[in-house]
């Protein structure tokens, strides 16, 4: 084991959820104003002059509606962004947002910061004439996390890059560049996360200790989370419940929430059974009672042992023994207080979600999945702009493992199974089967669906008919310029 995290305090990106709160059409008016006291309370106690003037400025601020004299600047595309808001946010109505502006209360966040910055100075001098480059590489990280601590994006990324370029221990480079990744999640600049998860991977190749490479990798799995790369984020969250420790990032909670979502919408049906449904760390929040405890005692099978029975409800089926490990880093008393601090979670939606599309009951699937909409995807900084992209592929999901089982389907028995119209899921198909995702035909003369089993063997031979037609071509332009320069000599 390396040494302890540095930097990992700031910023909070509790913080920036409460942000998108406020901003989000879809939260309830208490959220909004729960999370407004939980911003003006962290503003005042961590003296964050720069964020406070970033969000409620009567004229350059990005939440207030209200302000004396001039009225906001409107949104364009070279203009700073609501930390974690997405563009389709913005297409949204706006919401107003009662952000009260304090002259007098920004004036003493100013001057405090001032204090502190010359504290910091006068500390970094000192330390430069009396004692030796780890005082001051010391003292220069403290003025990074305070630029992480009162919300200015550009200065403390300086900041950080100013300590980075002095340091020669690799696991204090790898913890700088997460600090900066979470910088740039909290300001939703995805550019700049994606180079930072790059070097922060590179750094962690070429020596990173275990505990950063598992931090890492839930950093990783939550930025492909944020660019729909689900199908990327799905190993990389799910290996990590079980040995989650990156608090600075999001509670275990939310992990959970985020592995169930990703794992749910891009693995098949036995990678969806062994690392969701039979998974002891997920088993452990989102079963029964007796599910919860088979889970922690280890008696729930995980891993490609376990059988894929079809149709089969989880809690019935017998899995085959296997030594598993539960998550004591979030289960044990050595992570109390980040528990502590986590908001209860109502798991009920997403655990229907889970079980009825593992079992077959498309109905309560539809219906969970409405659900899971209301209550995690439109309230999740991260979830909520691809809501309708994660709705409308579990649909289809759920529309394939149905049609799969099937040569002939008919119309309003699978409406009537999804509980829905046969119009609706007349048009919802063809969308699908114009787009090639799902192979077959609908029939509404005969109210039947069909569907057409691709032949692999044809598939083949279509891809080596394809692939050798585009290498004769290739083939062939080369000749022609290898005739070309030959002319030329001649």
């Amino acid at each position: 084991m390396g040494s302890d995290p540095q930097y990992a305090k700031y910023p909070s990106l509790s913080l920036a959820q409460d942000i998108f709160t406020l901003t989000n059409p879809s939260s309830a008016d208490s959220s909004r104003q729960t999370s407004l006291k939980k911003i003006q309370d962290a503003v005042s106690e961590h003296k964050m002059a720069p964020l406070y003037r970033y969000l409620a400025h009567p004229t350059d601020g990005i939440l207030n509606t209200s302000g004396e004299g001039s009225t906001r600047k409107s949104s364009t595309p070279g203009s700073r962004k609501i930390p974690g808001a997405s563009s389709a946010l913005k297409r949204r109505p706006s919401v107003d947002v009662d952000f009260p502006w304090d002259e007098e209360l920004y004036k003493r966040l100013r001057i405090d910061n001032e204090k502190e910055l010359e504290s910091f100075q006068k500390e970094e001098e000192e330390a430069t004439e009396q004692a030796g480059d780890t005082e001051v590489q010391a003292a220069k990280g403290k003025r990074a996390e305070f630029w992480a601590r009162v919300g200015d994006k550009d200065k403390a990324i300086a900041a950080y890059e100013a300590v980075l370029e002095k340091t020669g221990v690799l696991g204090t480079k790898i913890d700088i560049v997460l600090a900066i990744i979470r910088m740039g999640m909290f300001f939703g600049d995805r550019l700049l996360v994606k180079r930072e998860v790059d070097r922060a991977k590179t750094l962690v190749d070429t020596g990173g200790d275990w505990d950063r490479r598992n931090r890492l990798k839930a950093y990783q799995g939550l930025h492909y989370l944020t660019i729909r790369s689900y199908n990327l984020a799905a190993p990389l969250l799910l290996d990590s419940l079980s040995t989650f420790t990156s608090y600075e990032l999001c509670s275990y909670s939310s992990l959970v929430v985020y592995s169930v979502l990703a794992g749910s919408v891009s693995l098949k049906r036995v990678d969806f059974k062994s690392k969701v449904v039979d998974a002891p760390e997920i088993r452990a929040i989102l079963g029964d009672g007796e599910e919860k405890l088979s889970a922690l005692s280890g008696a729930a099978a995980s891993g490609p042992a376990a059988g894929d029975e079809e149709m089969q409800d989880a809690s019935s089926a017998t899995p085959a023994a296997a030594s598993t490990v539960v998550n004591l880093t979030a289960l044990g008393s050595g992570q109390a207080a980040a528990q502590e601090a986590e908001v209860a979670i109502d798991f009920t939606p997403l655990a229907g979600l889970v079980r009825s599309l593992y079992v077959g009951n498309y109905q309560a699937f539809f219906l969970a999945l409405a659900a899971v909409e209301d209550n995690f995807l439109s309230q999740d900084r991260y979830l909520y702009e691809h809501r309708g992209w994660y709705v409308r592929e579990m649909r289809l999901r759920g529309y394939q493992q149905l049609l799969q089982s099937y040569r002939v389907v008919g119309l309003q028995s699978m409406a009537s199974d999804f509980g829905i119209s046969v119009d609706f899921l007349d048009r919802d198909l063809a969308k699908f089967i114009a787009a090639d995702r799902i192979p077959c035909t609908i029939d509404r003369v005969n109210g039947i669906i069909e569907t057409n089993r691709p032949d692999d063997k044809n598939k083949q031979y279509a891809d080596v008919v394809k692939q050798g037609d585009s290498l004769i071509t290739k083939l062939q332009k080369y000749g022609q310029a290898v005739r070309l320069r030959g002319s030329e000599r001649g």
